[in-house]
């Protein structure tokens, strides 16, 4: 970023920016979680942000930003609205072609449809096929940075991170771990695991905007020799991250417990290999206890709402007001194919549902609160980036960030559009576009400042 030198600035009480362009439009972003204080909840009605190379420069009123800067181009985007890009916890790209199979709950939805599907995938121009076409749709679904979920062959990796490597994405993603339990053609062993992951780390691990997750499936299809290898992985490339799941569905919990009878708990089978650590992010955690909740907010892990996959499969209801008692730090996730879309505004929908949903359940329904609307998109952006670990660079609009950001718009249907012309609070506004949006309200992304939709 080329700023004005300390002479110039004496000189003038414009600072000159070079190549800096003013996107004008409604702001919305946030510095901190927005039911810790109304002050981390940024809404700017007719605001500007400013980019220059690929970074966030600034933001404010539109006014403001003309008296202080002099941009050399102004994109106007009156009436839309200006966000920073979603940020998905949770996703696989292998699984888009079954996308909504019917039917199944977990455990057999594995076995029908997932395993046959990512068998698919050992074929090189196969999988670079569907990664194309993943990685298009997220940037039309306004997602800007995931964490992914490729297949046990090196093949899959090498794919998605080719594809997003030419497309500038902040992209995390890793071989799958898996050595029983699952086909023959999917299983490695806990010696090709290290193997193929070490290499695949050396290769892609801070390549571009890319990161690597060392990602067990789950522990039903891991022994401990492979899950030590996990965490041996760890120890050795410690600015790695970790993907798994986690206590999605009753029966899955139940043969864990069989699996590894010593357990306390599904996660502590995790914590037992070293796997419960400040870069792990946990798929799920529907059906998970209180002590198990504060295990992950002491070791500052995270977890993955997918709300769309919960109900689709049938797995249960999220507690988000248990998790964030705890203090744990949550972000959303499409968690496609079992989840039914690619689309964070449809997860932001599923999310609102789950926290109504569970008032059905309970003998005191007016003591738990719905999901509020700026909170929902906290989770959506800045929150998912918490969970990542990425806050420090993606997220949010504070100056030197990275220019990843959507335009949305509010009237992209004519449902929305009927609902939006006549409100009088922003709140409304956004929570009109979580619960009927989708694809289609993104009308631009732009990754590191560069128009990709």
């Amino acid at each position: 970023m080329k700023y004005s030198t300390i002479a110039g600035l004496l000189l003038s009480p414009v600072i000159a920016h070079a190549s800096l362009t003013g996107y004008k439009g409604d702001i919305l972003y946030f510095t901190g979680d927005p039911q810790q204080g109304k002050q981390y909840e940024h809404y700017i009605h007719d605001g500007e942000l400013l980019v220059e190379n690929g970074y966030v420069v600034d933001t404010g009123t539109e006014s403001a930003m003309q008296i202080k800067y002099h941009p050399d181009k102004i994109v106007d985007y009156s009436g839309k609205l200006i966000s920073p890009g979603f940020i998905d916890t949770h996703v696989h790209f292998p699984q888009i072609e079954i996308t909504a199979s019917y039917g199944k709950q977990l455990l057999d939805w594995l076995n029908i449809y997932v395993f046959p599907t990512e068998m698919k995938f050992n074929v090189p121009d196969h999988a670079a096929l569907f990664a194309d076409k993943f990685i298009d749709e997220l940037i039309d679904n306004g997602t800007t940075t995931a964490l992914v979920f490729a297949t046990s062959n090196p093949v899959s990796v090498d794919a998605l991170f080719s594809k997003a490597l030419s497309r500038n994405m902040r992209l995390i993603s890793g071989k799958v771990l898996m050595d029983r339990n699952a086909p023959a053609p999917l299983l490695d062993s806990p010696e090709t695991a290290y193997l193929e992951s070490s290499l695949l780390i050396e290769k892609w691990k801070n390549k571009g905007r890319l990161g690597y997750a060392v990602t067990p499936r789950f522990a039903p299809t891991s022994s401990e020799a492979e899950l030590a290898v996990a965490g041996r992985l760890l120890r050795d490339y410690p600015d790695v991250w970790l993907q798994t799941h986690l206590a999605e569905n009753r029966q899955e919990v139940s043969w864990v417990k069989t699996l590894f009878p010593w357990s306390k708990s599904y996660l502590d089978v995790y914590r037992h290999f070293g796997l419960v650590t400040p870069k792990s992010v946990f798929a799920h955690s529907v059906h998970v206890s209180d002590a198990d909740f504060q295990m992950m907010a002491h070791s500052h892990s995270s977890v993955a709402f997918c709300p769309l996959s919960n109900l689709f499969l049938g797995s249960g209801l999220f507690n988000l007001e248990l998790s964030q008692k705890n203090r744990v730090i949550v972000g959303l996730g499409t968690d496609v194919g079992d989840g039914t879309s690619l689309s964070m505004l449809k997860v932001m929908g599923g999310a609102y549902n789950v926290t109504q949903l569970r008032k059905a359940f309970s003998d005191t329904p007016e003591n738990i609160l719905p999901l509020e609307p700026m909170e929902n998109w906290y989770l959506a952006t800045l929150g998912g980036a918490k969970a990542l670990s990425l806050d420090h660079v993606i997220g949010s609009f504070t100056p030197g960030k990275e220019a990843d950001f959507i335009v949305l718009d509010p009237q992209s249907n004519n449902q929305l559009k009927i609902r939006t012309s006549n409100n009088d609070s922003a709140e409304s506004i956004i929570f009109a576009i979580e619960m009927m949006g989708d694809e289609r309200t993104v009308e631009h992304t732009y990754i590191m400042g560069e128009k990709a939709k």
